[in-house]
């Protein structure tokens, strides 16, 4: 192993006698990935609650644009054009 550092070097000497209580075939994410990925999950959960909350908090009307005027709006944009407006 030459083109280890020295510190990766007696890291992987003091590392090798854990190692050789594990199958060298088989390589498993251990107790720190499922920390990690546990923690990435309930990150993920709280941000969707919480984008869920703000978003029934939304009340969107949509407004008609007054500069397009399409075949069934009235020609003045000052008249009522409500359910209950008259028109005329």
């Amino acid at each position: 192993m030459p083109d280890m550092s020295a510190s990766a070097n007696l890291a992987m000497t003091h590392l090798a006698t854990f190692a050789k209580e594990v199958d060298e075939d088989k390589v498993t994410p251990g107790v720190l990935g499922f920390i990690v990925f546990a923690a990435m999950a309930l990150a993920v959960w709280a941000l969707m609650k919480s984008m869920s909350r703000h978003m029934n908090k939304v009340d969107f009307k949509e407004v008609p644009d007054r500069g397009t005027e399409s075949a069934d709006t009235p020609a003045s944009a000052d008249t009522p054009a409500g359910p209950g407006a008259k028109q005329g």
